[in-house]
């Protein structure tokens, strides 16, 4: 089955116990061996860093009109969760995992979170294996093929309502976690955003950077309506 992996993405390794480990989630590795260190936690670890390296490499040299600001979100568009998530289904990443009993009942195989942070341990696992041009591969076949130059679909909505309020003085934003419920691989947050102490957004999703992030999108459509029309 791994093999069919490895001809997915096109990469025969050396080492497949790297791979191995890169498919290993740390429920997996709690529940059979006690020891969150032999899951691919620290490869995920690796893999965002090289991810981020030679995505921003990438599109220095071939956006040299774009400004550091504009840069920066075509990063964060190219290496989100959702992007790397969509990566993974592509390669039907989610059938080869090593999940826990909890995490396989829960839906792990299909949660984007789990999914973006295993090709994130594919690439660190690939890095290890073949030195940084086995990376450069992965990341040129299916990262670099979704440039955003028009349209970004993972909009900073919290810089954005930061750079608007910034447009008058002494404003303050601040966000304050509501509600955190669920069960450890199940969570689920409610986060509120206020404007001189007054609540202007209320966003919830499964971590609590999405709902600040839809708490801020929603500040937006309410304080500046048509600005993400």
């Amino acid at each position: 089955m791994i093999k069919d992996l490895e001809e997915e993405i096109g990469y025969r390794f050396h080492n497949i116990s790297l791979l191995q480990n890169a498919l290993t989630h740390s429920s997996y590795a709690n529940e059979r061996w006690h020891n969150s260190l032999l899951s691919n936690e620290r490869l995920e670890f690796l893999g965002d860093s090289i991810l981020g390296m030679l995505v921003a490499e990438y599109l220095y040299r071939n956006f040299p009109d774009r400004p550091e600001g504009e840069l920066t979100r075509m990063r964060a568009d190219m290496v989100c969760e959702k992007t790397l998530a969509g990566v993974a289904e592509q390669i039907h990443l989610g059938q080869h995992l090593l999940l826990g009993h909890g995490e396989e009942q829960g839906g792990g195989r299909t949660r984007e979170s789990i999914l973006a942070d295993a090709v994130e341990s594919v690439i660190a696992a690939s890095f290890l294996d073949g030195g940084m041009e086995a990376a450069r591969q992965f990341i040129r076949t299916f990262i670099l093929v979704q440039v955003p130059v028009k349209q970004l679909h993972n909009v900073d909505y919290k810089t954005q309502l930061q750079e608007l309020v910034q447009q008058k003085k002494n404003q303050v934003l601040a966000y304050v976690l509501l509600e955190e419920t669920g069960p450890d691989h199940d969570k689920h947050f409610a986060v509120a955003v206020t404007l001189n102490g007054a609540e202007v957004g209320r966003g919830d999703g499964r971590s609590k950077k999405r709902a600040e992030q839809e708490a801020a999108r929603l500040a937006i459509d309410k304080l500046f309506p048509g600005t993400n029309a």
